[in-house]
């Protein structure tokens, strides 16, 4: 879930950070990479629905060293343009073939004008995703993919994975502030809140328009339906959460409980982390255990730097 686009309290980390693990030896091409939200806030309004840096090459082919292209799904109220600045650039850096798709996308946004994605039923957004999958199978010839999701993009791939037979097409999925078990309306009112002061005079978010906002919900039947089969078979995953997730609440409803399943608590590595569920997806601590999800063989430590909360 994406709270703010245009205005929110600067989401800086130290300009020693914005080099860590953006430029791994040994690339060829080289990506820019912004360790800041706000770089996802000037690219949806430069660039609308444009990919983001270093993904969507229909060319690509993985290497030896990658074998699987990574598949980016974005939050509730994004897209891929405004969602994926810092970690397609990073992973296309380190020799990922990267795909991004805006997916669940209505006819009646919201606020007029706006490209929010992810706001039909999760149901319908996962058969989506299906079809973009096999797409980059396609395209690439690889066997199976990975998936890098966050917010919403770490709940509604569940259902795929589930219910539509993705698990016979993922090997690797990586979680970002998702919504495991559901969120307490704590989550969903201040999300609307949020939304209210954000964009005064428009429509209740969580009413009509937006289909999925009631799915993330503790005791929804979205939240049942992929409670009742998680983990999916043979699916490696890792969850990452913050503890200062304001819209995931609690923040460990984030994570599940199997033999291939990874949780990671952010301020259990670092407490100068104070990311929220926005700057949580353009961290380079976030970044770094990314990369360590996707790769463990070849995993490092991730850096131990202040980020601050987006809004």
């Amino acid at each position: 879930m994406r709270l703010a686009r245009f205005r929110w309290v600067g989401a800086a980390v130290v300009a020693t950070a914005l080099s860590i693990g953006s430029m791994p030896a040994g690339a060829t091409t080289q990506y820019p990479v912004p360790y800041l939200f706000t770089a996802n806030v000037v690219a949806a309004a430069l660039h609308p629905g444009t990919p983001p840096p270093g993904a969507n090459d229909w060319s690509c082919r993985p290497s030896a060293a990658h074998p699987r292209p990574v598949v980016l799904v974005h939050g509730l109220f994004a897209n891929m343009t405004d969602n994926w600045q810092t970690m397609s650039p990073l992973l296309a850096n380190h020799g990922y073939c990267v795909f991004a798709l805006t997916y669940g996308e209505t006819s009646a946004p919201p606020v007029p004008g706006a490209d929010f994605g992810g706001l039909t039923t999760m149901e319908a957004s996962a058969g989506q995703l299906s079809a973009f999958v096999d797409r980059v199978i396609a395209a690439t010839g690889s066997r199976k993919v990975d998936i890098v999701g966050h917010s919403e993009g770490a709940t509604m791939p569940d259902y795929y994975l589930e219910y539509l037979g993705g698990a016979a097409k993922v090997a690797r999925y990586v979680g970002v502030s998702g919504v495991k078990h559901g969120t307490t309306l704590h989550g969903i009112g201040t999300f609307v809140s949020a939304f209210e002061s954000l964009f005064p005079g428009a429509p209740d978010p969580t009413s009509g328009s937006c289909q999925s906002c009631s799915e993330f919900l503790v005791g929804s039947d979205y939240v049942h339906a992929i409670e009742a089969r998680a983990p999916a078979h043979g699916v490696i995953y890792t969850n990452i959460s913050t503890r200062y997730d304001e819209l995931v609440s609690p923040y460990n409803s984030s994570f599940l409980s199997g033999r291939n399943v990874t949780n990671i608590t952010l301020q259990d590595h670092c407490a100068l982390d104070f990311s929220d569920h926005l700057s949580i997806i353009s961290s380079p601590i976030t970044g770094q255990y990314i990369l360590n999800a996707l790769d463990p063989a070849h995993a490092q430590p991730p850096p131990c730097v202040p980020v601050a909360p987006a809004a």
